[in-house]
């Protein structure tokens, strides 16, 4: 349709438009500036006389599609319309962004599904503005846009600051160093490790130098040589009690909603408390999709679902959840895991008279998320996640010629709400509020089916805390102010019916801390200084802790970075085992408050230095540490031999070195790491005050390989580590008096050396334009070796027996995924 004609008009009635322009220009004393050529066979229904000039000019513009523009009070110029069209697209996926808006000063315009747009604009000096929901909006004019054709403008994702990579592909694709001290996991860009199907957060970060588990679960992983429970665990800044499905074995955390992870074993910012020993902060996408997509997958364990639900263009769901599959079909893998689990407890060796049956497991999670930005400087997050896992089984025995039968069952499961709102007062300042409680309990009840007694045993952790952070930014300068206050609640209770007894243990302790932080950062980006310190103040006790924070970074030429870092760190709750077949032996370690006393606050000092080389592919990464963590207890530390009824409080001294190789070439990442750490425990009250830790594995090797390409992912690779220390009974002389267990030197052997080949493959297809699928494979411990990861010893008619625990031998899981 032609531009230049006035609908419902008819060209007979029409005049020249030059002709309207000369009476309009003797009536109101103004003029017009055109080209000649631009009124050229235009012509118009004239106009009324007694017509202002504004709704005069209106009814030209709407008339002939011209754009008429006020130079001054008597001089308008006259041009054409422009149309300007394009492309809107994700700067880091090149998806297409529909649901973008963009505004000029009087037209408006939406992009399609295919990011399309098309507008007309009436200047080139018009300020053009292009919003969607999580990218940064660009306000800029007209003229500087290509508008010869339909161009495609990308937009970068609106997210809180990530400092920049310093290491891409650390060690296989999407796992970075950053150049705030952090080795961040995305699970967008990841590829593969060996053994792993799923983006496992908890079993991924195992595969970075120092940080491993003992007895191959990720409820239990050792940074540094430090214990499980000196380990802080954020879920979308969530402090999560609890971490792993089957009691252990999988990480709870559903790696369809997780998609990025940060790890810190040193110079933690100082907006972060608690992990004496490390950090590991889970986080979920911060990006409003304004497109339905959805995930499902099913394996050898679970089934898992994930749905994003776009709500408006400011708005959207995300919503996930898994459930193990022994409600439907127990498979070969969940029979290894269950096995694995119940090993040498209750669950699976009751004593000679008793027998175990109808042995049940399940567990599942769900979380969801909530994205919301009512504008473009404020945004809202809200975060749900429920985890949950039970077992139970009965135990029948035989008495008086009478079976009686009862069952026994144990389950560990956590609830959390967070709630975040972030408010971009400038381009330089911004605040946030954090507020989240996290609730967590296990529970056991024992039948005892020969004495006809039940023991019901709870563990239960009740979090509550808000955290207020203020950032500035100026040139290469960066500050952080703050303050936190967390609430912390734990009860213990022991209940038993025959011969009745009850003991229930409440406490509270409240917690106030202010911190604040300066980051610099030099133009040339080849020197970063962090420095801050925290204060905590905890009331129980008014106890002020002091906890200062440094980390340093400098360049030397292209290819070599050193760095510097410290921290001063506490926390406050720590785990531990009154006894061994507590909570029916399968989850014996229980949450506890620091009393000040028989229990301290844990407090941390650490130092490092380490250099960096990389060049042409080539990497190396080496580093030296030493740790100081003060006010450890004997229950804490996982003893099952000499100490493992000790009530004792002491410290460790870890010092090691950790040192990554790695080259890739092509479609190829290899890797080797290894770590050397002296970990060494200070008991001032026990016989031997200086005994290797419980934790200290010398010496830790890693080597792997991954094949990366669009379509296959494949991985393979071998796992060395020096057998834990333990303690073993006196030679000839293994009964005490009191007949007991009679003990040589505190952890004066080893077990075993442990050795492990996994191998992965995941391949990557199209079922349709709106369908995409991917099966995988994998083999844990190929060689099914016997790995030994713990023992004790029992004394039995006047005999020691010795007991052991095995990892999980020969171990295979398939998975399909679909995507839509």
């Amino acid at each position: 349709m032609s531009f230049f004609t006035a609908q419902g008009q008819s060209t007979a009635s029409k005049i020249p438009i030059s002709d309207v322009l000369e009476q309009i220009t003797k009536t109101h004393s103004i003029k017009f500036n055109y080209e000649s050529s631009l009124l050229k066979n235009i012509a118009v229904v004239p106009i009324s006389q007694d017509l202002s000039l504004p709704a005069t000019i209106k009814n030209l513009e709407k008339q002939t599609h011209l754009v008429f523009e006020k130079v001054s009070d008597f001089v308008y110029s006259i041009t054409r319309a422009i149309r300007f069209c394009g492309y809107i697209k994700d700067s880091e996926s090149q998806e297409p962004l529909s649901g973008a808006t963009i505004n000029g000063k009087f037209a408006y315009a939406v992009t399609d599904e295919n990011g399309y747009f098309d507008i007309e604009l009436k200047s080139l000096n018009e300020v053009l503005t292009i919003r969607h929901i999580g990218f940064k909006t660009i306000e800029r004019q007209v003229r500087f846009f290509n508008l010869e054709d339909c161009e495609t403008i990308s937009m970068l994702i609106q997210q809180e600051i990530i400092a920049p990579v310093l290491i891409e592909t650390y060690l296989v694709r999407g796992i970075d160093k950053r150049q705030d001290w952090t080795t961040s996991i995305d699970y967008k860009r990841f590829s593969l490790l060996p053994g792993l199907i799923e983006s496992d957060v908890l079993q991924t970060v195992q595969a970075l130098p120092g940080i491993l588990s003992v007895d191959e679960t990720v409820s239990n992983i050792n940074i540094r040589g430090g214990s499980h429970d000196q380990n802080l665990i954020l879920w979308d800044d969530i402090k999560m009690y609890q971490t792993g499905h089957f009691f252990g074995l999988i990480s709870s955390f559903n790696p369809l909603m997780t998609q990025t992870a940060n790890v810190i074993n040193n110079g933690t910012d100082v907006a972060l408390t608690d992990g004496v020993s490390g950090t590991i902060h889970m986080q979920t996408d911060k990006q409003i999709d304004s497109k339905f997509n959805g995930i499902f997958g099913l394996n050898f364990l679970n089934a898992e679902v994930f749905s994003n639900i776009p709500i408006g263009n400011k708005s959207s769901l995300q919503i996930a959840s898994r459930k193990s599959l022994d409600d439907f079909v127990r498979t070969p893998t969940y029979d290894v895991y269950f096995d694995r689990v119940t090993q040498d407890t209750e669950a699976q060796n009751n004593v000679s008279n008793v027998t175990n049956s109808n042995q049940e497991f399940d567990f599942y999670d769900a979380s969801l998320r909530w994205l919301y930005q009512p504008t473009d400087r404020d945004f809202i997050r809200l975060n749900f996640i429920l985890i949950n896992n039970d077992l139970s089984f009965n135990e029948t025995a035989n008495i008086n010629g009478i079976s009686r039968t009862r069952r026994s069952n144990i389950s560990q499961n956590s609830l959390a709400v967070g709630l975040n709102y972030k408010r971009q007062w400038s381009e330089k300042l911004s605040s946030s509020i954090n507020i989240y409680n996290s609730e967590y309990k296990l529970e056991a009840l024992n039948a005892d089916v020969l004495s006809n007694q039940l023991q019901l045993q709870e563990n239960i952790v009740s979090e509550t805390s808000v955290l207020f952070n203020n950032l500035y930014e100026q040139n290469q300068w960066r500050f952080n102010l703050g303050y936190q206050f967390t609430e912390t609640e734990v009860i213990n209770l022991n209940d038993i019916d025959l011969p009745r007894f009850v003991r229930r243990d409440e406490e509270i302790l409240r917690e106030h801390s202010a911190f604040g932080q300066v980051w610099y950062k030099n133009p040339n980006n080849d020197f970063s200084i962090r420095g801050g310190v925290r204060a905590n103040y905890l009331t129980r006790f008014e106890k002020l802790i002091i906890e200062p924070r440094l980390s340093i970074r400098k360049s030397i030429g292209e290819f070599i970075d050193i760095e510097a870092q410290g921290e001063f760190k506490h926390q406050s709750t720590s785990q531990i085992v009154n006894f061994q077949n507590d909570f029916l032996g399968i989850e014996k370690r229980r949450w506890q408050l620091t009393d000040n006393d028989s229990i301290p606050v844990l407090q941390s000092k650490q130092a490092s230095i380490g250099i960096l080389y990389k060049n042409n592919g080539w990497l190396l990464d080496a580093k030296g540490y030493y740790k100081m963590i003060d006010g450890i207890t004997t229950q804490s530390q996982s003893f099952t031999t000499k100490y493992e009824f000790a009530k004792e409080k002491g410290s460790y001294d870890a010092f090691g070195f950790e040192f990554l190789f790695k080259k890739t070439f092509s479609n190829f990442n290899s890797w080797l790491s290894y770590s050397y750490i002296n970990n060494t425990y200070t008991f001032e009250v026990l016989e031997e005050i200086e005994f290797p830790s419980n934790f200290d594995i010398t010496h830790s090797i890693t080597l792997g390989t991954t094949y990366s390409d669009t379509s296959w992912n494949i991985s393979a690779g071998v796992n060395y580590r020096t057998g834990k220390p333990t303690s073993i009974p006196l030679s000839d002389d293994e009964i005490d008096n009191d007949d007991d267990v009679n003990f040589d030197e505190a952890n004066n052997e080893r077990l075993l050396d442990y050795i492990r080949i996994d191998a992965s493959a995941i391949y990557k297809f199209k079922l349709s334009n709106a369908l995409r699928s991917e099966i995988g494979a994998s083999i844990w411990n190929i060689s099914n070796r016997e790995n030994s990861i713990n023992n004790y010893y029992r004394v039995n008619n006047d005999t020691v027996n010795r007991f052991s625990r095995f990892s999980l031998g020969l171990t295979t899981n398939a998975v399909i995924r679909i995507y839509f």
